[in-house]
């Protein structure tokens, strides 16, 4: 007799909006997944209401430890009005496979996706600030943080770095192949899935590079999980 699979961990308990209704045998609330989802990715989406008016913005992010964090220009609309205290929806999704069945009702994609609400709140202090900037760098481009000019005072004083404690978040993510109706199994129609990938391509000099000088060797390790 098989043993029972222990229960997945729930390291973020789910609340009336992060629990999954639909399909929810799909949710996962571990760290675990939610951490590996939000480490393959570079861009989010932030959803917020302005004046009644909503609207969601795609920018870059990274994460460190249990908070999500992105940046923009101090001059930035949003930046602005989330630095008040607005609350927000984060989301991550990242797309791995079209699922063809054997009927359109059947059919799907393949994906891993997150979703996290909060209030976001800026980071102060240079410091704070300079290191945050530091980790998406690093984030990015592992090894170029070292090479890069120094951010001068006005940088500093025109960007604006937000951050999101990760508390009330879920995942939700599908793999595996089609699942059709039983009977349509017997179908003479090919099923299965497309799976989909990003890639890096190699870099491309900038036209105004200084003779000489060559793509640092870090680049060739560049990954994107």
């Amino acid at each position: 007799m098989r043993e029972a699979k222990p229960p997945p961990p729930q390291d973020f308990p789910p609340t009336p909006r992060t629990r999954v209704k639909r399909l929810g045998y799909r949710a996962c609330y571990d760290r675990e997944t939610v951490y590996g989802i939000l480490d393959a990715g570079l861009v989010c989406h932030v959803g917020y209401v302005i004046d009644g008016q909503p609207y969601v913005t795609p920018t870059a992010y990274w994460r460190e430890g249990d908070r999500i964090y992105w940046h923009g220009s101090s001059a930035s609309r949003m930046l602005r009005r989330l630095k008040e205290g607005v609350p927000v929806c984060f989301t991550v999704a990242h797309l791995d496979g079209l699922v063809l069945a054997r009927s359109g009702f059947h059919s799907s994609i393949n994906y891993r996706s997150v979703m996290a609400f909060g209030t976001a709140e800026p980071v102060t202090g240079e410091a704070a600030k300079l290191a945050a900037l530091e980790a998406f760098s690093e984030r990015i481009t592992p090894g170029r943080w070292p090479e890069l000019r120094a951010p001068t005072k006005q940088e500093m004083k025109a960007t604006l770095v937000m951050s999101l404690k990760l508390e009330e978040v879920a995942a939700k993510v599908r793999e595996g192949p089609p699942a059709d109706d039983e009977e349509d199994y017997a179908l003479d129609l090919w099923a299965g899935v497309v799976p989909i990938r990003r890639v890096i391509d190699p870099p491309q000099d900038d036209p105004r590079l200084k003779p000489g000088v060559v793509a640092p060797a870090y680049l060739e390790a560049l990954e994107i999980d």
